[in-house]
């Protein structure tokens, strides 16, 4: 993507009633308004608030707040330029639960109140294969109990992945520390049980990945 092409998703962001941009400073404030106040001031509803990690072009929150209408969605991801094309999706077709915040996933807790958050789903992350990079991967310890703070007590946490490593990892891990595996499938398109959301919605490198042959995994959890 050209660098003119970047500036102008970035301006047409600040444009979207469905975008929230803080800076970092911003956060680290402690202070962020929506925090604990997504559903009465930004949705203006109680629905159940449900997040996407890593969302990059926001494909599966926009695909996600079509299905389940009586839910709300936040796509997160620190690329503007990408999500900018889910929330102009949503702004096209009329979608008024979802949206979008623009930070890194390590500063969740800083937008988000204990309890607030019903769901969380994790799409085709960067599996951080090299040991020296596991503190970046999205499902480790440090990053379960930043979700556990913020998710319900009933709260569910997905993982899709083409990565069989971070399929067997995550698996290892949550068997390892005695979370709950509600389900749990390593080519879901070959299999049957996965929740229709999991099969029906596809991102843009899925169908990539699909058309390579690459299976795709799935991991459905409760933190305990």
């Amino acid at each position: 993507m050209g660098s003119k092409n970047k500036l102008k998703r970035f301006r047409e962001n600040e444009t979207f009633g469905n975008v929230i941009q803080p800076t970092r400073e911003e956060a680290l404030a402690g202070n962020f308004p929506l925090k604990g106040k997504w559903g009465s001031e930004f949705f203006k509803n109680d629905n159940p608030i449900v997040l996407e990690l890593g969302c990059g072009k926001g494909e599966y929150s926009v695909g996600l707040a079509r299905y389940y209408q009586d839910k709300n969605f936040i796509g997160i991801d620190i690329k503007g330029a990408r999500f900018w094309r889910g929330a102009k999706t949503a702004v096209d077709e009329g979608i008024h639960n979802v949206g979008f915040l623009r930070t890194q996933i390590e500063l969740i807790e800083e937008f988000f109140a204990e309890g607030e958050i019903s769901e969380i789903w994790i799409t085709f992350p960067d599996p951080q294969i090299k040991y020296k990079r596991t503190k970046h991967r999205l499902t480790n310890t440090e990053f379960l109990q930043r979700y556990k703070r913020i998710l319900t007590p009933d709260g569910i946490m997905n993982l899709k992945t083409d990565s069989e490593f971070m399929h067997g990892y995550t698996l290892g891990l949550l068997h390892g520390e005695g979370h709950e595996v509600i389900y749990a499938n390593h080519n879901i398109y070959e299999n049957h049980g996965a929740p229709k959301e999991v099969t029906s919605i596809q991102t843009f490198y899925e169908q990539q990945y699909l058309e390579k042959g690459k299976p795709i995994t799935y991991i459905q959890f409760k933190i305990k």
